[in-house]
């Protein structure tokens, strides 16, 4: 966004070496909190950006983690040797605000947080402290609490964080199949049969 906004606003000039640079993921750490299906997937693309360890944590190590050469380790042993962040967990008690104020001075200074799981397990007015005071480097968010996210929220204001409308999973594609799958469910349900995609609560 700063690039593109640079671009609109006449600050793009000549060249500088070290205009607009930002962390690369070659040789980097990355971690993942919950390698279920969505962080396996994030897992498995990362794989062609030649990172340097793969880490996850959750409740127990997964066996599919070897087809992406990810180390099982804990929660605190990832936020510390991490360079990006990458939460996929579902929001849970258990995860509820679990990236407060103490998560986040457990990472790097250098460290860039993403949300893609849940708004809810980000306790917001400590992310904005921990990227306005250089706590951690950056965050990238596609997930707010609430959504949409006010116009007049602080994390707006931080050229370090970036916000995007909870779009993941905008494709055409996946909206599709999305659609596909409610009518599915409807129809099963009509009829008396069982559900093809069940949500347990």
């Amino acid at each position: 966004m700063l690039a593109v906004n640079a671009v609109k606003t006449g600050q793009w000039s000549t060249w500088s070496p070290l205009w607009m640079c930002g962390r690369g993921l070659s040789s980097a750490t990355v971690g993942i909190i919950g390698l279920g299906r969505i962080g396996f997937a994030v897992a498995k693309r990362l794989r062609p950006f030649s990172i340097s360890r793969l880490l996850y944590t959750g409740h127990r190590a997964k066996p599919y983690a070897d087809e992406v050469g990810a180390e099982f380790v804990t929660l605190d042993d990832l936020l510390a040797e991490s360079d990006f962040v990458v939460a996929s967990c579902p929001l849970s008690e258990e995860t509820n605000q679990l990236f407060n104020a103490a998560a986040f001075r457990r990472m790097k200074r250098t460290a860039i947080f993403v949300n893609t799981s849940r708004g809810g397990i980000v306790n917001q007015p400590d992310l904005y402290e921990a990227l306005s005071s250089g706590i951690i480097a950056a965050a990238g968010l596609d997930v707010t609490s609430p959504e949409p996210l006010p116009v007049s929220d602080a994390l707006l204001t931080l050229d370090n964080c970036v916000v995007l409308p909870h779009i993941g999973s905008a494709t055409i594609e996946t909206r599709t199949a999305m659609s596909i799958l409610t009518a599915r469910n409807i129809l099963s349900a009509l009829c008396g049969k069982p559900l093809p995609c069940q949500l347990y609560l």
